[in-house]
């Protein structure tokens, strides 16, 4: 049911030995990137939705304290950069539910997924599934879900070109020599230099900050609905375990990790449960922060990244009305330049391995409907990638399957 560790648990010794200006870099850019514009989305969605500030601020929380112990378990007992946080997809699904039912019918459904999903991890179906799909269709939704990201890149630099430009110059002059880029990393040069710039254009709002206050989590009673079950389970269930955790165990082993599928298919359906009750939508194996964390640096000392991150999930879900306000308050030119620039590496290796040899057919369908985005029965676009995809190498490409098996 659980897959055993490669390797013993590290001691704290280990740990500190293990982590580095690499990894701390990497972790704070992960990090910024999952505390502010999925964070809006939660924000935008429980507006809409009609949930009050107590509602919001009890959501935020358990996306971060709840998904953070996980984090943290998973990342020193497996050795790997295994982070887990909230299904942005499956908070947007919520978003149109809300308007015909109640917050607690919605935690029942949060609840529910929990349990199907718990279910589907110690079934061990979910590893078998996820191991029959080849990897350059895997590969071609991230390259799909991810290429948002580098345009997004593109798009600060033409929209905000005074922050995001100047990231982007610091970030390549650094890139271009390998003993300086060892010196200073190049996303820290992009740090510094998107920092600077909005310090000196005096682009952070400050205006709504909040000086102090802790989340005071609230304890909702889950109320079963039909309808909110038939709306918001299974799309919620696939969108985690196909979509989310299906980048997060990519992204994983092409930077040579072995996540174990099983295990973490087990805790998404367990934090999900802990989560429901404090309203909070259902826990995934983050692919773009997993992603951000294992692009440079050495192998296996990237879980001391995923590590930092639970620490500071931790605290952000103690003080989330305050670090929100934060987060909120930074342009997003920053936030987008900066993500872009950590995923430039991830992308190119998705492109690398889904282009590169076996099933380019169907990882080339893959992309162009996860690219499109649309959604079939409240069902995200990578999903449907994956199934039309693979279809299409089923069909057209049997040759490469038996090369597979052989």
């Amino acid at each position: 049911m659980f897959e055993q560790p490669s390797a013993a648990a590290p001691s704290l010794r280990q740990v500190l030995a293990d982590f580095g200006a690499t990894y701390f870099v990497n972790a704070l850019v992960a990090f910024i990137f999952a505390t502010s514009a999925p964070v809006a989305i939660i924000l935008a969605v429980g507006a809409q939705g009609g949930l009050s500030a107590s509602d919001l601020a009890s959501w935020i929380f358990g996306s971060f304290f709840v998904n953070g112990l996980i984090t943290l378990f998973f990342c020193w007992r497996y050795r790997q950069p295994l982070v887990f946080f909230w299904t942005i997809p499956g908070t947007v699904l919520v978003g149109p539910a809300l308007g015909h039912a109640s917050f607690p019918e919605v935690v029942g459904a949060f609840l529910a997924t929990g349990v199907l999903m718990l279910a589907l991890g110690v079934s061990g179906w979910v590893r078998r599934i996820m191991l029959s799909i080849p990897m350059p269709v895997v590969m071609a939704m991230v390259a799909g879900v991810f290429l948002r990201f580098g345009l997004e890149l593109v798009f600060a630099i033409r929209d905000d070109f005074w922050i995001a430009a100047p990231m982007a110059a610091v970030f390549l002059a650094l890139s271009a020599s390998a003993r300086v880029s060892r010196l200073v990393p190049p996303l820290i040069g992009a740090l510094i230099a998107g920092g600077v710039m909005v310090a000196v254009l005096g682009r952070f709002d400050a205006g709504g900050l909040q000086t102090s206050g802790f989340a005071s989590p609230d304890f909702y009673m889950p109320r079963f609905s039909p309808q909110a079950m038939i709306e918001l389970v299974i799309p919620l269930a696939i969108t985690v375990l196909a979509v989310q955790n299906g980048q997060g165990v990519a992204v994983l082993r092409a930077a040579g990790h072995e996540p174990p599928i099983n295990a973490i298919t087990i805790a998404c359906g367990a934090g999900s449960i802990a989560a429901a009750f404090v309203g909070t939508v259902s826990t995934c194996l983050t692919g773009p922060v997993n992603a951000i964390i294992s692009s440079s640096g050495r192998r296996e000392r990237h879980y001391s990244a995923g590590l930092f991150i639970g620490v500071l999930s931790l605290v952000f879900g103690l003080a989330a009305p305050v670090f929100t306000g934060v987060m909120l308050a930074t342009p997003k030119a920053f936030i987008a330049a900066l993500a872009g620039l950590a995923l430039l590496r991830v992308l190119q290796g998705a492109f690398t391995v889904s282009f590169g040899g076996r099933f380019a057919l169907g990882a080339l369908v893959t992309m162009l409907v996860t690219v499109a985005d649309v959604s079939i029965l409240s069902i995200g676009a990578p999903f449907w990638g994956l199934v039309f995809g693979f279809a299409t190498s089923w069909l057209l490409e049997r040759g490469d399957f038996a090369a597979l098996r052989a």
